[in-house]
């Protein structure tokens, strides 16, 4: 009962930061230094629940801010707070209130007995391709018994090449609008291209 209650708390809190301190908490960001990092990582971690801003125009502002690298390591650290958060929220806090969502998807139920038996590779994959949400992944993952250690690995590794791009893409958007649009589409058409390919063989593995 106890960690039902926590966990109650916990997402109260982020409910009311991130709907009523969303523009103050863009203006910090915005405005640089030091108190500004821990603000980035906790707006990130904030839209891990709910998206608030789209993840690729905050991965965006702040690689705008911080510059690609740093950028990327404020990002993915904030991220890597809000998945870990929502995965231990999943596992302690609303197991039953998870399943009964789960079950309202069945299309993604298919996938859980694969997530769950091939848990390093599955969520990696997931990650880097958009085959299910990425909240999706963090109850099933977290109403399992995939190990945390596995899952916080395999979602780090799965991240880096998304938030890089958008880091990257928003460091230089100052300087060329046109380069940081054409190369975040790139990377969107590729992927769109894997992930073609990857239900082509499905299919024709099921035939």
């Amino acid at each position: 009962m106890s960690k039902r209650m926590i966990s109650i708390g916990v997402f109260l809190l982020i409910i009311i930061i991130g709907f009523f301190q969303k523009d103050e908490l863009l203006l910090l960001i915005k405005a640089g230094g030091t108190g500004s990092i821990l603000v980035s990582m906790l707006f990130v971690a904030i839209c891990v629940f709910f998206p608030l801003v789209p993840f690729p125009v905050l991965a965006g502002v702040i690689g705008a801010v911080f510059g690609a690298a740093q950028g990327a390591i404020i990002t993915l650290s904030g991220a890597m707070v809000g998945t870990m958060g929502f995965y231990y929220l999943s596992r302690y806090g609303f197991r039953d209130y998870a399943e009964k969502k789960l079950q309202q998807y069945p299309n993604v139920q298919k996938y859980e007995e694969w997530l769950i038996r091939h848990s390093f590779v599955a969520i990696l994959t997931c990650r880097i391709f958009p085959i299910m949400p990425s909240p999706v992944i963090n109850i099933i993952c977290g109403i399992s018994h995939v190990n945390w250690v596995i899952f916080f690995t395999a979602s780090v590794i799965g991240k880096i090449p998304n938030i890089l791009i958008l880091s990257f893409a928003g460091a230089s958007f100052q300087q060329n609008k046109l380069f940081s649009f054409g190369l975040y589409g790139t990377y969107l058409l590729v992927i769109f291209l894997i992930y073609i390919v990857i239900i082509f063989r499905r299919r024709k593995t099921i035939k």
